[in-house]
């Protein structure tokens, strides 16, 4: 059998919710904010019961937007951006496995009508993301591409990677949440079909993720948060060993200009305390927090994602590429997650 008809029968026929999994690396670890909480209360159960993710695939400013959910289940995020992008704005989900789909589906009447829309702003197709040209969606027409636990799933995940940066408008970005791992994975492990269906034996080294990312254009991976995912169940772990897992959200830019190595220009920035539920600070990723009318000296790749971007406006900048500095220091460093928990708690499994 496949990996692609071993993962629809996991995800349509041995999973009946998320009860069902045998380990924490399909739940989310972190504590939503109360804006999110409050468009999941708008969301039917029977969506949020067959949710299968990793992280809080939200990112600020939406308004409008257009975006992409690759492997996108039973709805959840899709139904979550919905309310966020506004009535003038769209969300398409792609997924796989017929049973998914059919909740999905199911309630998009449901949810058009409870976020008071005069009509649906989200659809669902039918595909592989690993063969997203199968689809009718146009290069460059997305403002922001996210998944969740799911690229894991996929056996060709440079493709995947690739196919976004493709669809992406300039400017526009990927933010998405997965399993990755201490170390590569055995052949052996990835033949184990729980394994896989559990996100653990397909998860991304990290290392190899960032060459891959980098490879295909996002020459500037961020990591915006991280938890080790501690698998509580014996029979997983002893398979497992040694090999240590990590549920990581990161955000990847389609900017010209950005290098592969941060850099100093003498550039600074002050965020403006405009976009919405964020009126006291901003944190582009896990390293970079910017409080409001506070000016913060950044390296030209952090000035670009904030100037090249959807946050443009919500900034002011200074300085500009006449004169190099050298290397920006404060950037970088080893392993890009902790292999400590972050203390927020609160699981939304």
């Amino acid at each position: 059998m496949k990996k692609h008809e071993e993962v629809k029968e996991y995800y349509g026929k041995v999973l009946a919710s998320s009860e069902d999994l045998k380990t924490n690396a399909c739940c989310t670890l972190e504590e939503p904010q109360e804006y999110i909480k409050k468009a999941l209360k708008n969301i039917h159960d029977e969506v949020l019961d067959k949710y299968y993710g990793c992280g809080l695939v939200v990112p600020a400013n939406l308004e409008g937007l257009r975006i992409l959910d690759l492997g996108s289940g039973s709805g959840r995020d899709c139904y979550i951006l919905s309310q966020l992008v506004g009535q003038n704005g769209e969300v398409i989900g792609v997924d796989m496995t017929e049973e998914q789909l059919d909740v999905a589906n199911k309630y998009i009447d449901y949810h058009t009508e409870k976020f008071g829309y005069q009509h649906a702003n989200v659809k669902f197709l039918k595909g592989n993301i690993e063969a997203l040209e199968d689809l009718d969606l146009e290069p460059n027409s997305f403002d922001l591409i996210i998944s969740n636990c799911v690229i894991n799933l996929a056996t060709n995940k440079q493709k995947v990677l690739a196919d976004a940066f493709r669809l992406l408008k300039p400017g526009g970005e990927m933010y998405f949440s997965d399993v990755y791992s201490d170390r590569r994975i055995s052949k052996e492990l990835q033949a184990d079909q729980v394994l896989w269906g559990e996100c653990l034996s397909g998860a991304f080294y990290w290392n190899d993720f960032l060459r891959t990312a980098r490879k295909v254009g996002f020459t500037d991976p961020r990591s915006v948060k991280s938890n080790p995912i501690t698998i509580e169940n014996k029979e997983v772990q002893a398979k497992c060993g040694d090999i240590q897992f990590f549920s990581v959200t990161y955000r990847l830019w389609k900017i010209d200009g950005l290098e592969d190595e941060c850099e100093d220009y003498g550039q600074a920035v002050a965020y403006k305390g405009t976009i919405a539920n964020n009126p006291n600070s901003f944190d582009l990723d896990d390293h970079h927090h910017f409080p409001k009318n506070k000016i913060i000296t950044v390296c030209g790749n952090t000035f670009l994602m904030l100037q090249a971007t959807r946050f443009t406006g919500h900034f002011e900048f200074y300085g500009s590429w006449d004169t190099h500095y050298g290397v920006f220091e404060g950037c970088g460093g080893a392993m890009p997650f902790s292999t400590e928990e972050s203390g927020e708690g609160g699981s939304c499994c």
